[in-house]
């Protein structure tokens, strides 16, 4: 899949599909992109859509922040500051993955060794004031999340 999101209202419509869609099906994503490039946006707006009304924070220096939903656990990581696996086995990353938990990753290129196991791949790049999406599913999983995200944003 490839959209281009024109503005913030547009990046908030889209992750708010995302969120829906993850509502169905429980995923591992990675979100790449430069720094604003509305990485945490789309994770906001995807929470939202899910019910969560408190405060979404950018996990860049907690490395993790977790979000319980109607449908289960969202687990939003950002590995920019992790330098090897230790560090994310303290995390408890593998208990993460799971039925009825979600894990949507910033900055996966750290860590692409455990970030090509993910289910779908999203990435997002500048394109004048607005952005230019990639998504692309991974597993029969990501599949399934990308048909439903699809049929989410019409």
């Amino acid at each position: 899949m490839n959209r281009v999101l024109a503005d913030e209202a547009e990046s908030i419509r889209v992750g708010e599909a995302l969120g829906r869609a993850l509502d169905r099906q429980s995923a591992f994503v990675t979100l790449t992109g430069d720094l604003g490039a509305g990485k945490t946006t789309l994770v906001r707006a995807a929470l939202r859509s899910l019910g969560h009304t408190g405060p979404v924070r950018s996990p860049t220096y907690s490395l993790i922040e977790t979000y319980v939903v109607s449908s289960g656990a969202v687990h939003h990581l950002d590995w920019y500051r992790l330098g090897d696996d230790s560090e994310l086995e303290a995390l408890g990353f593998r208990d993460l993955l799971g039925p009825g938990q979600s894990v949507l990753v910033e900055w996966p290129e750290r860590m692409p060794w455990v970030a090509q196991r993910a289910d779908v791949a999203l990435t997002l790049a500048y394109l004048g004031d607005g952005r230019q999406l990639s998504a692309q599913a991974l597993t029969p999983v990501g599949d399934a999340v990308l048909a439903a995200w699809m049929t989410e944003i019409g």
